[in-house]
């Protein structure tokens, strides 16, 4: 009889703390959903229209984003997850490079026009900070445009123009490719040759250009070497629209808190990544390991540096919790839980990329009668290839002669020689 009233007593105890933990979690995710209605979730990198792309050549009249389940995304979700404003990846694969990455890119940023298009009651296109906030007060996901890749502009200044006049906002310098104007994040990895030490003189040219246009920078893909001189050269703060931090798991996708230390002084932004590989550098991650890149940034640079880049449709790992953008509410309760203040969660939420976008308009407003656009193109020896023409560059012509007349002569001697 003992026996039983003392199992009864430990069972009724243990279901009195489990009730407790129970409150306590839901209280921290009251509290995550309160200030997710006050603050946009603003996330730095979703590939929802490459896999329109992959799974229906953009055939957009075809699918139903109500009911697509084959996707980290679908417009039930984004609703779950609260998502205020989300920056959709234009990415097209680094075999385009050289190819027809330009078209490929414009087709990418057509379906997030038509997406917008299809569903105005959830979407609203967004071209600015303010945009994203009107689209928030309005209950709608505030849809901004990244292009994921420096090989989708083709060498091109008149090209990176276009793509900001068609809603464009950052450009990711590099994809895993480098281009004739900057090197990506496999050198640092050693699979890879250094082809340009960072960033060449184009590469530097091209900065200036898209501080001068408003266009943000993100460092996301490129090397640490890259990472520096940009952080050195650009006038606005940067971004890396979906990256981690490299202490916690040692992937050179991730920062080096040498260079979260810039970021801070630059007062840019480190859009936290949720792939396991970035995360863990392992197969598999919880929603623990993520919010301990959140307090590592934290901690070295502070929590203005901190964002959401959750990576979505773009990686095939996610941590349990979070997969799908409707956990992301998730990520948020537990930085409650590990005592992160209001204040601090509305920063990481939306509140540091705006003012980085501000930041970077301001510096664009700041050149409007003072800077003309660039149009000194790339060296044509720079990007000559066998689908590229010449056209416009006067001298490549003479070169090309020059190099049939010097082969020509070394013939004529071998043969007078011989």
């Amino acid at each position: 009889m003992r026996f039983e009233k003392d199992f009864k007593a430990v069972c009724l105890a243990l279901w009195i703390s489990s009730c407790a933990i129970t409150t306590a979690e839901d209280l921290y995710m009251t509290r995550a959903l309160k200030l997710m209605s006050e603050t946009p979730l603003i996330d730095g990198h979703n590939d929802l229209p490459w896999q329109l792309r992959k799974q229906f050549n953009n055939e957009l009249n075809k699918v139903d984003l109500n009911t697509l389940e084959t996707t980290h995304t679908n417009i039930p979700k984004i609703k779950d997850g609260r998502l205020g404003a989300q920056f959709w990846s234009a990415y097209v694969p680094c075999d385009t490079q050289y190819k027809d990455a330009v078209r490929q890119t414009l087709e990418q940023i057509d379906v997030v026009h038509r997406m917008c298009q299809k569903y105005p009651e959830t979407f609203m296109f967004a071209a600015s900070s303010e945009d994203i906030m009107k689209a928030f007060s309005m209950k709608k996901t505030a849809s901004l445009i990244g292009v994921e890749g420096g090989h989708s502009i083709d060498s091109s200044l008149g090209t990176l123009r276009t793509m900001y006049q068609l809603g464009v906002r950052y450009l990711t310098l590099t994809h895993s490719c480098t281009t004739p104007w900057a090197d990506n994040w496999r050198v640092d990895e050693g699979t890879e040759p250094s082809e340009h030490n960072g960033l060449s003189p184009f590469g530097k040219q091209l900065i200036v250009e898209m501080n001068r246009l408003g266009m943000l920078i993100d460092l996301a893909h490129v090397t640490v070497a890259v990472m520096n001189q940009v952080l050195d050269i650009s006038e606005a703060p940067v971004i890396f629209s979906h990256s981690s931090a490299y202490s916690v798991c040692q992937h050179k996708r991730n920062v080096p808190d040498d260079v979260l230390k810039k970021v801070k002084e630059k007062k840019g932004i480190v859009m936290v990544n949720f792939y396991n590989d970035y995360v863990t550098c392992s197969k598999t991650a919880k929603i623990s390991d993520v919010a301990d890149h959140f307090d590592h940034i934290k901690k070295v640079a502070g929590v203005d540096i901190i964002g959401f880049g959750g990576d979505y449709d773009g990686v095939t790992r996610l941590p349990e919790g979070l997969e799908d953008v409707s956990k992301v509410p998730n990520v948020v309760a537990e930085l409650l839980r590990r005592g992160w203040t209001d204040l601090e969660v509305k920063a990481a939420l939306g509140n540091n990329l705006l003012r980085v976008f501000r930041a970077v308009e301001a510096v664009r407003d700041s050149k409007v009668h003072s800077a003309i656009p660039d149009d000194v193109p790339i060296p044509y020896n720079e990007v000559v290839n066998p689908c590229r023409t010449s056209y416009g560059y006067h001298n490549a012509g003479a070169a090309h002669s020059l190099s049939t007349l010097a082969l020509l002569l070394a013939l004529t001697i071998w043969l007078l020689s011989h």
